[in-house]
């Protein structure tokens, strides 16, 4: 029995392996970086890299693309970025199946505070929706994912979104931002009660936050018909992000009359990605790319 489970575990590690190489995704291993804000983001409190959030464009190989798309927001607490196993390799695999993906690098506290990170994600959306026909994507296929506090902050993106202003000075500004589906892996999701992730409340909102922007930003309490269909992954025995932020997003839902499907896995705690190395919760891939499939936007 344990030289077998050694064999799927070796198994497993090839099967990341070859996530993460480009050939694998039929693509090239270069990846475009496209800068959200070029003349300087709002509120930005200096000129460094982490002032420039960027977009790093991962095309789905023309062969096999559906035009569909997806912007990616990696976890960190807000206060970093996992970008390889929450990012890039997340990217790769939505490549394989013909999804183009876009992973976000939005600006993090305690250097920044919201709205800043949702402006970025807004503006990602915007961005992607603009240049679709430049990036071979359908401009009704454009989702939202995120990971953690990206999770949240996709989450926020779904709920949160602004249908556009035609007067805008900006032509971005005159697009859309509501993505057309969402897909949460353990989101963090409530700010305002007991399930809360501190860290990722803190360094969103800061040390002293005003109740009212709490209840807003816990994004359970503004779903609305309007919000896009949702997928949502999470872990009975996650001990960071406990489970009950995906359960109360999905009854938000469930009573908005939203399309949704959820997944508690019984093991798995925190932080996992594709988590190749389990060999109950690597079938959540699988499981989201169905999702797809069945709602129309690979088709």
């Amino acid at each position: 029995m344990r030289h077998g489970t050694a064999i799927r575990r070796r198994g497993w590690v090839l099967t990341l392996l070859l996530l993460g190489s480009p050939a694998a995704a039929g693509q090239s291993s270069e990846v475009e970086r496209v800068p959200l804000w070029p003349g300087g983001a709002p509120g930005a409190v200096g000129d460094e890299d982490r002032d420039r959030p960027f977009l790093a464009l991962f095309r789905a190989p023309a062969d096999r693309a559906t035009g569909a798309a997806v912007v990616i927001c990696p976890g960190g607490g807000y206060s970093n970025l996992a970008m390889d196993h929450e990012g890039r390799q997340i990217a790769l695999w939505f490549n394989s199946f013909g999804v183009s993906a876009f992973v976000l690098r939005y600006r993090l506290g305690m250097r920044y505070h919201h709205p800043a990170p949702l402006q970025d994600v807004r503006r990602a959306i915007r961005h992607v929706r603009g240049e679709a026909a430049r990036w071979g994507v359908r401009p009704d296929r454009i989702g939202v994912m995120g990971f953690s506090a990206g999770g949240h902050l996709a989450s926020t993106a779904a709920t949160h979104f602004e249908k556009g202003d035609p007067a805008a000075a900006d032509p971005l500004d005159r697009i859309s931002s509501r993505p057309d589906f969402a897909i949460l892996v353990y989101p963090v999701i409530s700010l305002a009660t007991e399930y809360a992730h501190a860290g990722s409340r803190r360094h969103l909102l800061g040390e002293d936050p005003d109740p009212a922007l709490v209840e807003a930003l816990s994004t359970e309490r503004r779903v609305t018909s309007e919000t896009p269909p949702t997928f949502l992954i999470h872990s009975d025995d996650d001990a960071a992000v406990p489970p009950e932020n995906s359960v109360l997003f999905y009854l938000a839902l469930r009573r908005a009359g939203v399309p949704a499907e959820m997944h508690i896995f019984r093991g798995g705690g925190h932080g996992y990605g594709l988590a190749p190395l389990d060999a109950v919760l690597s079938a959540w891939p699988s499981l989201c790319r169905n999702w797809l499939v069945k709602m129309g936007f690979l088709n």
